[in-house]
């Protein structure tokens, strides 16, 4: 069982949509991951949307010129983003066992692999550095993981930071991923330590010269 599961329980997947369309609604920005991932790669880059949900992100992408890939270990979530976005492909596998490159599709690596909404502090206990191998596993080289997620009690829904950003920057090094950006927010404020309490954190799939 995730942390999301075991600490708050499992939200409806109507119930964690309706918080974002109430966001759109007062007309707070609802999209800059999005916007974030649009700075780093051109349209057309390869995207996989790793621990999707309602398929916000990806969607949003897509519309943008994006091909889009989708994943995530709640099914009633894909269910939304399916139904919201058909031409998106959806898959449901838990990241800590994922393996999309071997799928019948045969998917090829991504040039950017994103990660919003306190996905990584959300993963089983234990699964983290597992997780981070297999999504740099998904990029090409040189692709980039970009990650944003909590770091204390006040950005998480649940009640104590799982690790330290020190701890996600080793376990990104032993996937062989390099750090290049490290910002407060989505918009790139900056870092300035982790009493910050949140972090957006861009890093590099290395690329070995043969």
């Amino acid at each position: 069982m995730n942390r999301w599961e075991e600490l708050t329980g499992r939200p409806s997947a109507r119930e964690y949509a309706a918080r974002f369309e109430r966001l759109a609604a007062s007309g707070a920005d609802a999209h800059g991951e999005a916007s974030c991932v649009v700075t780093l790669a051109p349209a057309g880059s390869r995207v996989l949307d790793a621990g999707c949900g309602t398929g916000r992100v990806a969607i949003e992408l897509h519309r943008r010129g994006y091909d889009c890939v989708g994943v995530d270990v709640d099914d009633s979530m894909l269910g939304l983003a399916r139904a919201a976005q058909p031409d998106v492909p959806w898959y449901h596998a838990d990241l800590a066992e994922l393996d999309l490159l071997g799928s019948p599709e045969e998917l090829a690596p991504f040039d950017v692999v994103v990660t919003a909404g306190n996905v990584i502090p959300l993963l089983a206990p234990g699964t983290e550095s597992e997780a981070i191998r297999r999504l740099s596993r998904h990029l090409r080289p040189d692709g980039l993981l970009v990650a944003g997620f909590g770091l204390d009690a006040a950005h998480l829904p649940i009640r104590e930071a799982p690790f330290t950003i020190d701890e996600y920057d080793a376990w990104c090094a032993a996937a062989e991923m390099t750090p290049v950006h490290r910002w407060s927010t989505w918009d790139g404020d900056p870092f300035a330590g982790s009493d910050v309490g949140y972090a957006v954190s861009v890093h590099r799939r290395v690329a070995h010269v043969t």
